[in-house]
């Protein structure tokens, strides 16, 4: 079929090629299109002018206008960090009781403090802040080294075990492991502990008994006589049911074979003392039923 044959019907020009009796017709491009494809080259021949667009050999085109959205960006981030500063100077001088009195400083360490939790705390303690094995939650009431302003603070400050000089340590024996108590009596003391947290072992009263000897000889120094703990010693309550590793057979008795240490860092060098305040009011918050 000839390019200069026309169809009968549309009047068009065909372009020659053909289908099984279909012919293809050479139409015009719409006007609308073509509109729109020189709008858009004229727009862009203005912004590179206009605009920083082309990339040389060291640097790049800067345009008319001398826009640079990294400048614009450190200005921004410089006017936020001024800005910050203001409050986070107060916050970092005033104990916490007066920060909560603030209704200013608190709007901004409730727009701060779930981030810097995330960021910081949330990948051990989990999102919700509830922990998990072998992370202590803190929506709780049970405190390993206290629950109080000055002691949070503290322990957010040196950690756990951490290779900061004033770390708080905290170490339970490998009872098992380290041959101070054979399997069978692991498993009495296990089951006493369970009875401390009024869990039913099945235990008989005679087993009880001489579990309640183990502890006496063997753990009492540092959960205390009657199973309440140590805060001084980072010792749990073991008269609750708040259990870091597990209360169940097999966890307690894992526990106290092979023992237990956990580690947290210090934040002294990773968080200011404004961030570390804002973390602590937002942990105590959550222990007493989340921020307002």
């Amino acid at each position: 079929m000839s390019v200069k044959e026309r169809d009968p019907l549309t009047g068009h020009q065909t372009t020659g090629h053909e289908w099984n009796g279909i012919t293809e017709l050479n139409t015009r491009v719409p006007r609308a299109v073509w509109f729109f494809i020189i709008v858009t080259h004229i727009w862009a021949l203005v912004y590179w002018v206009l605009m920083p667009a082309w990339p040389l050999v060291n640097t790049y085109t800067r345009g008319l206008l001398g826009i640079d959205q990294q400048e614009q960006v450190k200005e921004r981030v410089a006017a936020a960090d001024a800005t910050r500063g203001i409050w986070a100077d107060q916050i970092a001088a005033l104990p916490l009781d007066k920060i909560r009195d603030d209704t200013l400083l608190m709007a901004n360490v409730d727009r701060a403090a779930p981030a810097l939790f995330g960021d910081n705390c949330a990948a051990c303690h989990g999102s919700r802040a509830e922990g998990g094995p072998g992370y202590p939650s803190l929506v709780d009431d049970a405190w390993l080294w206290g629950g109080d302003d000055e002691t949070i603070l503290e322990t957010l400050r040196v950690g756990i075990n951490s290779p900061h000089p004033d770390t708080r340590y905290a170490e339970m024996l490998a009872f098992g492991r380290d041959g101070m108590l054979d399997r069978g009596q692991i498993r009495i003391a296990a089951d006493y502990v369970q009875s401390l947290a009024g869990l039913d072992s099945g235990a008989s009263p005679e087993r009880l008994e001489e579990g309640a000897a183990l502890f006496a000889d063997n753990c009492a120094s540092c959960h205390g006589e009657d199973g309440a703990g140590v805060q001084d010693l980072g010792a749990p309550n073991l008269t609750d049911t708040h259990w870091i590793y597990g209360g169940s057979d097999e966890a307690l008795f894992e526990t106290i074979y092979g023992g237990r240490q956990g580690w947290m860092p210090a934040w002294e060098n990773r968080l200011t003392k404004a961030q570390r305040k804002m973390l602590a009011i937002y942990i105590t918050s959550l222990a007493d039923g989340g921020p307002e």
